[in-house]
């Protein structure tokens, strides 16, 4: 620290000599423009492509519990991803957070390392793909409110409005879709909502403080005692079979969703800011509704391509507002 105060003591004995830096100061405004929008561009692009990688996260756990159990998909699937964040981390030497910031990292282990992968894996045991797609596709309203809570922001009306269309057209397809029954695999994908949107929060507020990589890297970390001992425990009572599309589906959750679309994704929420980030999430489910025709051969809802304009419009709006 006596290092920093120095550096930073010769500075302003370098700035108060003429006045001559007075010209420059002016002029530095001028490229904030265009620097700040191509920012904006460059997080948003980073949070579609976490988008598009969350989007195969349903069909990929569908593939993996065709030949591991739930609790195998879950352990294993953390502990591959434990792998490449911990070798990332140590090859790079980076230092650990913070004491301030490890009850943030530790949010983000309990709901996107932890909380989500389990409820929504034990959900895909009794529900199909595409319904927990849309029903998932809440979780931009819940980003936005726990935003909203933790972080001060305060989107603008017209925000909030899109929003709740959004969760409309989502609510309702869903709806359409079960029958108006929310049955246990609901319950299960509405809890992975509430813990998943507090892990997206914690991990976006973090981001600013650190990279999106080492977020998510240290949080994997962190519940790596849990996740070794669980996949341990589930390798003993779960039945193995490993197949292409098993494996294929572990590898995927393990590298494309928790790790590489999680950096991504931090990293673009920290450029737009949670909210709007948040909103780009309304893709999502119908991105995997088309994955799992492709990928698993479900039938496409006949409603989808109506919901997909609907749901699109509303990410438009909530992109050209400023909360």
């Amino acid at each position: 620290m006596r290092d920093n105060d120095s550096a930073t003591a010769t500075v302003e004995i370098a700035v108060s000599t003429p006045a001559a830096p007075a010209a420059p100061a002016e002029s530095t405004p001028e490229p904030a423009a265009p620097a700040r929008s191509a920012l904006v561009s460059r997080g948003a692009l980073l949070a579609a492509l976490g988008v598009a990688a969350f989007s195969l996260t349903f069909p990929a756990t569908a593939w993996a519990l065709e030949g591991m159990g739930p609790w195998t998909v879950v352990m294993l699937r953390s502990v591959l991803a434990t792998a490449l964040a911990g070798g990332a981390l140590a090859v790079f030497r980076v230092r650990p957070p913070e004491r301030r910031h490890w009850a943030g990292i530790a949010v983000v282990a309990g709901g996107v390392v932890l909380g989500f992968p389990l409820l929504t894996t034990l959900a895909l045991e009794t529900s199909t793909t595409s319904h927990a797609a849309v029903v998932v596709g809440l979780l931009p309203l819940t980003t936005a409110a726990f935003s909203a809570v933790r972080t001060g922001a305060r989107p603008s009306r017209t925000f909030w409005i899109a929003s709740l269309v959004g969760a409309v057209v989502v609510i309702g397809f869903a709806v359409q879709q079960s029958g108006g029954a929310p049955g246990r695999g609901d319950l299960l994908l509405f809890a992975a909502l509430l813990v998943c949107a507090a892990g997206y929060t914690e991990g976006g507020r973090l981001a600013r403080h650190m990279p999106g990589w080492q977020v998510i890297g240290w949080a994997l970390v962190l519940a790596l005692p849990v996740t070794v001992a669980g996949a341990a425990l589930a390798l003993s009572t779960e039945p193995l079979r490993l197949t292409v599309h098993s494996v294929g589906g572990l590898l995927w959750l393990a590298f494309g969703s928790q790790f590489l679309g999680m950096v991504a994704w931090y990293r673009g929420m920290a450029a737009i800011g949670i909210s709007k980030a948040s909103q780009l999430q309304l893709a999502q489910p119908l991105l995997t509704l088309v994955w799992s025709v492709l990928l698993l051969g479900e039938q496409l809802p006949p409603a989808a391509p109506a919901a997909a304009l609907a749901v699109l419009a509303c990410i438009a709006v909530t992109q050209r507002t400023r909360g």
